[in-house]
């Protein structure tokens, strides 16, 4: 997917920080046999890809990524800004800043499985908002699970978002304000997506 997008989409956790990420590997190389005659630079396809690229980072399926398109466009402010802003307060995208998973998709599956909470209550969908002033950490079961705690001590070398406050000995984060967009994925042109979904 990576190679397909041509950027890291830090999609396998901590591989994507080594030299054995694909697209380091292999640079400048699409997917496929005919992956470098695979090249299109009309103005549909250049939204496209870039409305598949954010749909992939954050694992999210199509229905999902109009759904927060049209919230978007319905609150004031930019679109495509407060379209990002949603995708974060998203609560596996929030697990996955705080380090409690190494990839955005084992934070989805602790989130599913039960294993994190909010504000001391059992959430289990991906997909919910986080708003300001929520407590969000895992079960006390998960707690001295290696996995997780291997997840933590690899995401030390990541910065934590302003917008987030974590506390590792507790194993909790503090959501302190909403997500700007200088704090919010920057390799995402927002605005050839709002553009995409326009028409």
């Amino acid at each position: 997917m990576c190679r397909r997008e041509g950027a890291k989409l830090y999609l396998k956790g901590e591989r994507c920080f080594s030299s054995k990420c694909a697209i380091e590997r292999r640079p400048g190389a699409a997917p496929g046999v005919h992956g470098k005659a695979r090249k299109s630079s009309s103005n549909y396809n250049i939204r496209l890809r870039e409305k598949q690229k954010a749909k992939r980072i954050f694992g999210l399926t199509e229905r999902k990524m109009r759904k927060y398109f049209k919230m978007a466009s319905r609150q004031k402010g930019v679109t495509g800004s407060q379209m990002l802003a949603l995708i974060e307060r998203r609560l596996d995208n929030v697990v996955y800043h705080l380090g409690y998973g190494h990839s955005r998709a084992m934070s989805r599956q602790l989130v599913t499985h039960g294993h994190i909470q909010v504000n001391g209550e059992r959430v289990d969908k991906p997909s919910f908002t986080v708003n300001v002033g929520d407590i969000v950490g895992v079960s006390e079961k998960l707690k001295s699970n290696p996995v997780v705690l291997a997840s933590l001590q690899a995401a030390t070398s990541r910065i934590v978002p302003n917008w987030l406050e974590l506390d590792r000995a507790s194993t909790k984060g503090k959501i302190n304000a909403m997500p700007s967009r200088e704090q919010m994925v920057q390799d995402v042109r927002e605005q050839l997506i709002v553009e995409l979904y326009s028409k």
